[in-house]
């Protein structure tokens, strides 16, 4: 029924959007049985950990309900909590939707914040830039660090909607900036590429103007769609390391 799952994200997230998108797609329907967790090990080829953590999601994303003693059924559908992360983790084509919305969300926050920003906002955000600087010096990912530097713009609007949102959006797509931050370390020109592009947003607000600003929001957006368009399918279908040990103690 499924394929084996693999990625450059965590396998459980993997999972967990793989048996969103059956549910979602009615292939399992409405009060419908999910396969025992002894069958996903087998066809997806995972352990029962990462097994029992993708079915935690679906439950905490409303779309499953465990019945004691029967297995884990399929809830109707109704109104749900958005879900990017396990959605960001699905598919090149997640991914690429979740950098659309964020376009459009930081292209505004980025020019508002140039027409309010006030010194010390600018402080913060090139503090941001240089943490982004020294994490991917010291060999991490920066995706916290890049996270802060995009908060930083919302926090300078005065906005507290923008604020929340921008806030709720990169925790819920944690897992697509993770991809896509990624990409962009396969290659020191995407490295220095991204580096510009976030110093030009920091530039353009720090100069007052608010269509620069968008702007320069919007081209960074653009470029990180682009960016990873032009990623090998290798990039996509490479199992991501991770250390995961099945309850009996063996390997996935």
């Amino acid at each position: 029924m499924f394929s084996k799952v693999s990625g450059p994200v965590r396998l459980a997230d993997r999972v967990a959007a793989v048996l969103s998108e059956e549910i979602e797609s009615g292939r399992i329907a409405e009060g419908d049985k999910l396969p025992t967790e002894v069958e996903l090990v087998k066809q997806l080829g995972v352990s029962r950990t990462v097994v029992r953590e993708a079915v935690s999601r679906l439950r905490n994303a409303g779309l499953v309900e465990p019945r004691q003693g029967l297995g884990v059924f399929v809830l109707p559908r109704r109104t749900r909590p958005l879900d990017l992360e396990s959605e960001a983790a699905a598919t090149k084509s997640k991914v690429l939707q979740i950098v659309e919305v964020r376009r459009a969300m930081e292209g505004e926050a980025a020019a508002l914040a140039a027409a309010r920003a006030t010194p010390a906002d600018i402080a913060r955000m090139r503090a941001a830039l240089d943490a982004i600087d020294a994490a991917v010096a010291a060999g991490g990912d920066g995706v916290d660090e890049d996270l802060s530097f995009h908060q930083s713009i919302a926090e300078s609007t005065g906005n507290a909607v923008m604020v929340s949102t921008v806030r709720y959006l990169g925790e819920v797509a944690r897992s697509g900036i993770r991809i896509t931050r990624a990409n962009e370390a396969r290659r020191d020109d995407f490295i220095e590429d991204v580096r510009q592009e976030h110093h030009a947003i920091l530039a353009a607000v720090e100069s007052g103007d608010a269509e620069a600003a968008r702007d320069a929001a919007l081209r960074h957006m653009k470029h990180a769609a682009t960016r990873l368009q032009d990623a090998d399918e290798r990039f996509w279908t490479e199992t991501e390391d991770v250390d995961v040990v099945a309850l009996d103690g063996t390997a996935p």
